[in-house]
């Protein structure tokens, strides 16, 4: 198996869990109420300020110009393209950037934000991605997988979010960084890809959290 797909196996329990989230079927069958949504989208919106700061130290990191330019495109694909979804959204629900900025992250929020910047600091190219991919390639899987089911990517609310993450171009960048990690981790020790492992594991540990704390809408 490539290190792609040990890392997939390793973590598609939790995954399982991710697709029969109440919240994640709520998106998928139009129930979930507005009230969970917002308080999702404004943590993700946070969440996501610091997941390119994960990717910014991945240039940091890189000595190779392209893996660097790989790194900045990915910078630029989040603060410039990714959030192009919760900003339509802040916009039908009438919230401002700034109004943003006055919430708190929530504490499953910044302990997941602070794990993935705490293993950007200490590994390297290889760990980054590692931290990164769990959070991409769940969202992958949940788009594709709540796109099949007959009117979810139709629905008037829920189906742009939906729509987004089971798009082509969201499916490119995700694989991109599929192809990124293999290529990375293609001579890692046994050691190495434990140590992978655990931290793909770990991210997806804590997207499940997220989750959760959007359902009960923690703070």
């Amino acid at each position: 198996m490539t290190t792609s797909q040990q890392l997939y196996q390793a973590a598609k329990p939790i995954w399982n869990n991710c697709l029969t989230h109440p919240f994640v079927t709520g998106i998928g069958d139009g129930t979930l109420t507005v009230e969970k949504f917002q308080h999702f989208m404004l943590q993700d919106y946070l969440y996501l300020f610091d997941y390119a700061r994960v990717f910014a130290l991945g240039i940091v990191k890189a000595r190779d110009p392209e893996l660097m330019r790989t790194f900045a495109k990915n910078v630029d694909a989040i603060l410039g393209g990714e959030m192009k979804i919760h900003r339509a959204y802040m916009k039908r629900l009438g919230i401002t950037e700034e109004q943003v900025f006055s919430v708190k992250p929530a504490l499953d929020n910044l302990s997941y934000t602070h794990y993935m910047l705490s293993v950007a600091e200490a590994g390297g190219p290889m760990e980054i991605v590692a931290s990164i991919l769990a959070c991409s390639w769940s969202y992958a899987e949940i788009g594709q997988t709540l796109a099949k089911i007959p009117g979810a990517a139709e629905h008037p609310f829920y189906g742009e979010w939906i729509q987004g993450y089971a798009s082509d171009d969201y499916a490119a960048t995700n694989q991109t960084l599929i192809e990124l990690m293999d290529g990375l981790a293609a001579d890692a020790t046994a050691e190495e890809l434990e140590h992978l492992t655990d931290i793909f594991v770990n991210c997806s540990r804590y997207e499940l959290g997220f989750w959760d704390m959007a359902w009960e809408m923690r703070q």
